[in-house]
């Protein structure tokens, strides 16, 4: 098929009406596009719900074991001469 050919066919094809679309699609469509968007408010209210409980948990773990502080040393030189 040559390019005059592809050419000739897109126009014949854009000029010609379209298709009658059925009635009920239009009703599908939207009620499938609003579950759509419920699924996905959901899972962005739960993945935000995930995060606060992470970061909670690390917050609560954080000031509870305080990894910044260096532990205590386990030996201690001997007290002599006092």
């Amino acid at each position: 098929m040559t390019r005059m050919n592809r050419e000739a066919t897109v126009r014949r094809l854009l000029e010609q009406s379209p298709p009658p679309v059925p009635p009920e699609l239009h009703a599908d469509a939207a009620r499938r596009g609003a579950r759509l968007l419920r699924r996905r408010t959901l899972a962005r209210r739960a993945m935000w719900l995930l995060l606060l409980a992470v970061t909670v948990a690390f917050v609560v773990w954080a000031l509870t074991v305080r990894p910044w502080v260096e532990p205590p040393s386990e030996t201690t030189p001997p007290l002599t001469g006092w």
